[in-house]
């Protein structure tokens, strides 16, 4: 288990942190029909696994994961089953080394997975409120997206975490990511407060090139801390209806201060097909060791 050398003792700040893969994944059907979609690999590794590591990078004690009643069973199978089976064969076998990427996610920080609270409203909102009762008594907490990865020597855990922990008295902490300016209306863009660098005033939603306050997009990335679910509440829905988070972060920065934090890594989203292949793709070239093969092969494609 990693942990972070900051965040030891017993006055830690933040000791939590909630997961979320709770949404239908219609546009990965039919495989989201068995298989949660953060189930999907990343290499060898899911993708929730990485969030996993990248809270446990943070020195996060306990993490929830929010899930679909059909992948409930699923994380909890993968973090706890030790598959003695295997282990016993690998070394009869004189395999043992085998064994070890098993080891390391039996070695992660407690994990918890729950369901959504199926009569929350639909939204990415909702799997949030639906673990409040694990986190609203902590000073603050973690949000993890897991359509959200982020690629790097330091993950987001981690600088949300360092950025609350010199700014305690900020009342949430938000990742973003500069992104070019013809991509701007893809994303929620941030807007800060007049004379600040790194206060948040609004998120605004696709914004046209002409109109944007900013070239920083916000992603699934945040420090957050019980306040929050006085508005991650039913009767607060906004566009479509739908529960949303970030509605929620810029009501609590009217009249709190909500930090922004520039990711010291890349954020990829995989959020759809065509997105995940291309993440899937950037991750096994960057870390797998046949990476270096992958353009060899791509060209005896074309």
């Amino acid at each position: 288990m990693l942990k972070s050398d900051t965040n030891s003792g017993t006055n830690k700040r933040v000791r939590k942190a909630i997961i979320t893969d709770a949404g239908f994944a219609s546009r990965y059907l039919p495989i989201t029909k068995t298989t949660p979609k953060a189930m999907l690999p990343l290499g060898n590794r899911p993708i929730m696994q990485l969030m996993v590591e990248e809270c446990a990078e943070a020195g996060i004690e306990e993490i929830i994961i929010v899930a679909t009643p059909e992948g409930k069973p699923i994380y909890e199978d993968y973090f706890n089953n030790n598959v003695n089976r295997i282990r016993k064969q690998l070394a009869s076998q004189g395999k043992e080394d085998r064994y070890e990427p098993v080891q390391h996610v039996l070695d992660f920080p407690k994990i918890i997975v729950i369901n959504q609270d199926s009569s929350l409203p639909y939204g990415n909102g909702s799997p949030v409120a639906s673990a409040k009762k694990y986190v609203e008594d902590e000073e603050a907490f973690l949000v993890i997206y897991s359509d959200d990865v982020v690629f790097g020597e330091q993950g987001d855990a981690k600088t949300l975490v360092n950025k609350y922990e010199a700014n305690p008295q900020s009342e949430a902490v938000i990742m973003a990511q500069e992104v070019e300016l013809k991509e701007v209306d893809k994303y929620g863009i941030i807007s800060f407060k007049e004379g600040s660098k790194d206060e948040l005033n609004n998120i605004i939603e696709k914004p046209s090139q002409d109109e944007t306050p900013s070239k920083l997009a916000s992603y699934g990335r945040y420090l957050l801390k019980p306040s929050i679910f006085n508005y991650l509440i039913p009767n607060n829905t906004g566009k479509d209806n739908e529960l949303w988070t970030v509605d929620a972060i810029t009501q609590v920065a009217r009249t709190k201060k909500v930090l922004v934090e520039k990711t010291k890594g890349e954020w990829l989203t995989t959020g759809d097909p065509e997105s995940y292949f291309k993440a899937h793709l950037a991750f096994v070239m960057k870390y797998e060791k046949y990476g270096v093969k992958v353009s060899g092969w791509v060209k005896k494609f074309q």
